[in-house]
C-alpha cells in the first residue's frame, strides 16, 4: 500500500544526506488531500534535514519513483528552488518530464531596492505630474471665471436648469444622512462634554461649548467632508463616463464648450446648495446636543434655546457660511478636473473617482485649517 503512494526517505550516508522519492507522483494520488498533507509534511522534513548540511552533501534519489507526471515534477521543482540539485539520480523518464517542466516553469522576479538614479526619476515624474494638476486646475478656475462673467453678461442664456438640478441632486438629496450624521455628533459631543464640565460644575457652559464647536466648525466641516464623498464622487464619475462614451469628444464638436455647460453649473449649484446643507447640518447637531445635554446634564431645551444666542456670535455664522461657499467651489471644480483628466477606460474612471474623493477631503481639512488661523480672532 505504501509502494501506491507518494513520499520521500531521508537516510544519513557517510557522503551526506540521501533524499530517496518513492511512490506515485502523479496528480491523480495528490488530488487526495490527505495525501497532499503527508507529502507537504515530509518535503518539509527534508528541507529541515537538508538546512544542516552543505547543497553538495545531499543527493535526490529518484530512481525509486514509480510514475510522475508534471504535476508531481512541478512539486518537486518548486522544492528545489527552481534549479537542479547538485547531485541527482533518476531514471530517463522521469529526467524527460523535470527536463519539460524546468523549460516551461517561470520564477517570479525577485524585487530589489530602487536605485538612486530610479528614484531621481520617480520624483521628477511625481513633481511633473503634480505641476500638470496644478496647471489644469488653475486652467479650470480661469475658465470658471470668464464663463461666470459670461452668465452675468447675459442671464437669460445660463443653464439656470442644469444648476437647479444639480441643487436638488446634491443638496436636496442629502439632507438625511447629512441631519443623521448632525444630529448623532451633536449627541455624541454632548455626552463627552458633559463628563468633563460636571467635575467642575459648569454644567451651564454645554451651551457655549456645543455653540461654538458646532456652529463654526464642526457643522460645515462634517457637511463638505460628506458632500465631498457624496457629491464629489459623482460629479467625478458622470463626467468620466461622458469621457468613456466619448459625449465629451461630441460636445467639442458641436461647439458646446465643457466649462459654461458642465463645470458652472456644478460649481454653482454647489455654491449656492453647501451653506444650507451646512445650516440644516448645524442645526441637527444642535437638536442632538441639546436633547443629550437634557439627558446627561439637565439642561432644559428652553434655557438651551435661550443661551443659545448670548453664546454664539453672529461672525460665527457668517464665518461658517463664508466657508462652506469656498468648500463648495473646491469641491465641485475638484471633482470636475479629475472627472475631465479620466482615460476612455473603466479603470481610468475608477482611479479619477477615487483621487477626487481624497483630494476632496484633504483640501476641504486644509482650507478649513487655514480660516482657522486666518480668522481666530473672529467670534471669540
Amino acid at each position: 500500500m505504501q509502494a501506491d503512494l507518494a513520499y520521500i526517505r531521508t537516510d544519513s550516508t557517510p557522503e551526506g544526506l540521501c533524499c530517496t522519492v518513492l511512490g506515485h507522483w502523479t496528480s491523480a494520488v495528490l488530488a487526495d488531500e490527505v495525501q497532499y498533507a503527508a507529502v507537504q509534511t515530509s518535503l518539509a522534513r527534508a528541507q529541515d534535514q537538508q538546512g544542516a548540511v552543505k547543497a553538495e552533501w545531499v543527493l535526490w534519489d529518484l530512481r525509486g519513483v514509480q510514475q510522475l507526471d508534471h504535476i508531481g515534477a512541478q512539486l518537486l521543482w518548486k522544492h528545489w528552488g527552481g534549479s537542479w540539485p547538485a547531485k541527482l539520480q533518476m531514471q530517463p523518464s522521469a529526467r524527460a518530464v523535470l527536463e519539460h517542466v524546468a523549460q516551461f516553469t517561470t520564477t517570479a522576479p525577485v524585487a530589489s531596492a530602487p536605485t538612486l538614479r530610479q528614484r531621481y526619476l520617480a520624483l521628477g515624474e511625481f513633481t511633473l505630474q503634480a505641476l500638470s494638476h496644478l496647471r489644469d486646475f488653475t486652467q479650470l478656475l480661469g475658465q470658471l471665471l470668464l464663463d461666470v462673467w459670461q452668465l452675468m453678461k447675459s442671464p437669460r442664456y445660463g443653464p439656470w436648469r442644469d444648476v437647479s438640478g444639480h441643487m436638488y441632486h446634491f443638496g436636496a438629496t442629502a439632507l438625511p444622512i447629512t441631519a443623521l450624521v448632525g444630529f448623532l455628533i451633536g449627541v455624541v459631543l454632548a455626552y463627552l462634554s458633559a463628563q468633563q464640565l460636571k467635575q467642575f460644575g459648569a454644567d451651564a457652559f454645554i451651551v457655549d461649548l456645543l455653540g461654538v464647536s458646532l456652529v463654526r466648525e464642526l457643522g460645515p466641516m462634517l457637511a463638505a467632508l460628506l458632500i465631498a464623498g457624496r457629491s464629489g464622487s459623482a460629479i467625478t464619475a458622470q463626467i468620466g463616463v461622458m469621457r468613456v462614451t466619448e459625449e465629451l469628444d461630441a460636445m467639442r464638436v458641436m461647439g458646446i464648450p465643457h466649462g459654461y455647460r458642465l463645470v458652472m453649473p456644478r460649481a454653482l449649484a454647489l455654491a449656492l446648495a453647501m451653506p444650507l446643507i451646512s445650516v440644516w447640518t448645524t442645526v441637527a447637531a444642535l437638536l442632538g446636543g441639546m436633547l443629550a445635554a437634557d439627558v446627561a446634564l439637565g439642561i432644559t431645551p428652553r434655557f438651551f434655546i435661550n443661551a443659545l444666542p448670548g453664546a454664539v456670535q453672529l461672525a460665527n455664522l457668517t464665518l461658517a457660511l463664508s466657508k462652506t461657499v469656498v468648500f463648495g467651489l473646491l469641491i465641485a471644480l475638484i471633482g470636475c478636473h479629475f472627472g475631465l483628466r479620466v482615460q476612455p477606460n473603466t479603470e481610468s474612471l475608477g482611479q479619477g473617482t477615487t483621487a477626487s474623493v481624497v483630494t476632496s477631503i484633504t483640501v476641504v481639512i486644509l482650507v478649513d485649517a487655514l480660516f482657522a488661523i486666518v480668522f481666530k480672532d473672529v467670534g471669540v
